[in-house]
């Protein structure tokens, strides 16, 4: 079965973030006043084969907890959904 999993990962609230503070000044610049603030994140689709969505599932996990997050400073989410179904 073919699954595909949306990975989403963001810096903690406690830690710095020079990337989303260069785009909050240069959205300043540009004129966008109101923003008071952006974190910047990391977005992934990984398209993978597996038994079943719950395989994928710890998969996907292992696969952030071992390279695609960075777990003393990022948390990661993520859901996987079949796509053989579409």
């Amino acid at each position: 079965m073919t699954f595909l999993a949306k990975v989403y990962i963001k810096v903690r609230p406690t830690v710095s973030d020079p990337q989303g503070h260069t785009i909050h000044q240069a959205l300043r610049q540009l004129g966008f006043d109101g923003v008071a603030g952006v974190r910047a994140g990391k977005y992934m689709e990984i398209r993978l084969t597996e038994t079943s969505q719950d395989a994928a599932s710890d998969k996907v996990r292992e696969m952030c907890e071992t390279l695609l997050a960075n777990p003393v400073i990022e948390d990661y989410e993520y859901e996987v959904m079949d796509i053989d179904e579409e």
